[in-house]
């Protein structure tokens, strides 16, 4: 994880200090900062996950959204703080991934909320996550230079 936060990163309410709606696309450079995930890791995920495909335009810029920065801070809960192998993190989303797109109509599943969070909550994650992240660094500044 990355600490190179600073207070113009903070998160305002839902949003980010750059006044981006919570839905809109970020860049690989503002997922890595606001989940202290580094760049190169987010894309050695998408070589791993298959699932993991952000937007990419020309020049390979990537553009994340919603869904995708929700899937990466499952990876990195997976990985990170679960113990999961990539390899056993992976199995566990092509399990679940497997099982929305299998679902016929004869056969019900659980209503979408109840097994993923809305997108609004993913966003209020995102941007707490983002705001916790900016504070740690905030006191790690703070401390390095009493």
């Amino acid at each position: 994880m990355t600490d190179t936060g600073s207070s113009a990163e903070t998160v305002q309410g839902q949003g980010f200090a750059d006044g981006k709606d919570p839905e809109a696309l970020r860049t690989i450079g503002e997922v890595a900062k606001a989940l202290g995930i580094r760049q190169h890791v987010l894309r050695y995920w998408e070589e791993q996950f298959p699932m993991l495909r952000p937007l990419k335009r020309s020049g390979g810029r990537r553009y994340y959204r919603a869904q995708d920065i929700q899937l990466v801070e499952t990876i990195d809960r997976l990985v990170h703080r679960e113990g999961y192998t990539l390899k056993g993190a992976k199995k566990a989303l092509q399990g679940r991934h497997r099982t929305i797109t299998d679902s016929t109509p004869e056969a019900p599943q659980a209503p979408p909320a109840a097994t993923e969070p809305p997108l609004s909550a993913i966003s209020a994650n995102f941007a707490l996550r983002a705001r916790l992240i900016a504070l740690r660094t905030t006191l790690v500044n703070a401390l390095h230079e009493a």
